[in-house]
């Protein structure tokens, strides 16, 4: 999915400080994927807000992991005391 459009008017201003060593890498790299500064900039930061966002509802894990929660979504409910305790006490906004 790209993250900038040219079709789009880009009407929200940004802005940044950064060291001078930092500012040299940002268009180094700009220049290397021969794209404007910032362009890069946003595509960047684009990319690195959608991974976290990403990270907050996608987890990764190995078919082992995988299969062994399968497995205990597919187990009959136990009993559990705590649990029943709970749900037999009057919730706190239905008190009098």
């Amino acid at each position: 999915m790209p993250t900038t459009s040219t079709s789009t008017a880009r009407t929200a201003r940004l802005g940044l400080r950064a060291t001078p060593r930092q500012e040299a890498v940002l268009r180094r790299a700009a220049e290397v994927a021969h794209k404007s500064l910032t362009d890069f900039i946003l595509d960047s930061a684009c990319q690195a807000a959608e991974q976290t966002l990403l990270d907050q509802r996608l987890f990764m894990v190995s078919g082992s992991q995988y299969q062994a929660l399968m497995d205990l979504l597919d187990r009959p409910e136990q009993p559990s005391e705590g649990l029943r305790e709970l749900f037999s006490r009057q919730a706190p906004w239905d008190a009098p």
